[in-house]
């Protein structure tokens, strides 16, 4: 697995190699947002018994953003950014104008910079961090679009009774279908697959 360099508060970008294992801690993060839909009852109960206070998701977000915060100074981007605690994690959020390539297609670069800066958490907490970053407001805005992939789905299941499969996604792409899904009587879903080819299939419930 290749290695990744994280800087903190008061590293450059070149100063330290994060261990493989650290990456794993926050693959496994990603993990668990999908399991929360794909098996919400577990996963609450999980989540009752270990979940975080907010104080400490609080910090999280504030790591988290000064992390970004440093990013952005490095690449002479400029945008206001926003640290909080919605929906039980900590959430950066970054606004400006010129942000898109901090995005990337797809919103892949946004992936790497969310896992760098769940790492810089790691690195300061020593736990894994679930921590959702945005920028320009693309997450809301592909909510939206996953919506109506989801709904599609749905339909194409409940007109021809078969198994419906979803291009390849990240976990917080199908965390989205899973909710949409989840949410709708006659259908169900789950994730079949490896990264980064992971997917989501559709299907009718069996009687």
């Amino acid at each position: 697995m290749t290695d990744t360099s994280i800087p903190s508060a008061d590293q450059s970008l070149d100063e330290e190699t994060v261990p493989a294992a650290v990456l794993d801690e926050a693959d496994e993060a990603d993990e668990a947002d999908e399991a929360d839909e794909a098996e919400e009852t577990e996963a609450e109960g999980a989540r009752e018994k270990k979940a975080p206070a907010e104080s400490e998701l609080f910090r999280q977000s504030e790591i988290a953003a000064d992390y970004v915060e440093g990013l952005l100074d490095i690449l002479d981007y400029d945008g206001d950014i926003d640290e909080l605690v919605s929906g039980g994690r900590p959430v950066v959020e970054v606004v400006g104008g010129r942000l898109q390539n901090l995005v990337g297609q797809r919103g892949a670069t946004l992936e790497a910079l969310q896992e760098l800066a769940r790492l810089a958490v790691f690195r300061q907490t020593g736990s894994p961090s679930r921590l959702l970053l945005d920028v320009g407001g693309y997450r809301a805005a592909r909510r939206k679009e996953l919506a109506a992939v989801a709904r599609n789905a749905v339909e194409k299941v409940k007109e021809y009774g078969e198994p419906v499969r979803l291009e390849p996604m990240s976990a917080f792409e199908r965390k989205c279908v899973h909710d949409v899904v989840n949410a709708m009587s006659g259908v169900e879903s789950e994730s079949e697959g490896v990264e980064p080819s992971r997917r989501i299939v559709v299907r009718p419930v069996a009687d």
